[in-house]
């Protein structure tokens, strides 16, 4: 009797997990890279340090994301070439009385990266452009504000691009 019940039980757990596959869903195209080296970020902005920030970013969301690994040039299977080309702000709210003094600002920062293979620099696997934004609040020194909401913007961009690189889109 226990064996029928046992056999049941696994003819019942059996279909529930018939297409799972364990491991990342990658891209057919990008199946074969599991080490990734992350170059420094070229930052073509005039914010100090945001190439650094942007690296570190692109770094962390690959560790957290887990489906490509960041890792050494020695022993990469592509190079991820990024610049941050674009930082830009928009109003997102005024002050009641004056239209044209903001209280927050829309921070949009723009990531373009190629990821190239390692044993071939000239073949290019994937390429695109991510952003990320972020609203902060204006207080009396603008540039501190600026550089304090910089982080979360890149944060976010670097999940886009390793999004569209572990899932494709």
């Amino acid at each position: 009797m226990t064996a029928r019940l046992s056999l049941l039980v696994v003819a019942l757990l059996v279909p529930a997990c018939a297409g799972y596959r364990l491991g990342g869903s990658k891209p057919a195209h990008l199946a074969p890279v599991s080490l990734i080296h992350v170059e420094v970020v070229e930052n073509r902005t005039l914010m100090p340090r945001a190439g650094a920030h942007a690296t570190n970013s692109i770094v962390d969301a690959l560790t957290r994301d887990g489906t490509y690994r960041p890792g050494a040039a020695s022993n990469a299977d592509a190079f991820l070439r990024t610049s941050l080309s674009r930082i830009e702000y928009r109003q997102a709210r005024s002050a009641r009385r004056d239209t044209l003094r903001s209280e927050e600002l829309r921070m949009t920062v723009s990531l373009e990266w190629v990821l190239v293979d390692a044993s071939n620099p000239s073949r290019i696997l994937d390429k695109g452009e991510s952003s990320g934004r972020t609203v902060f609040f204006v207080d009396p020194n603008l540039q501190t504000a600026r550089q304090s909401a910089l982080p979360e913007a890149l944060r976010r961009a670097a999940e886009s691009l390793v999004a569209r690189l572990a899932d494709g889109f």
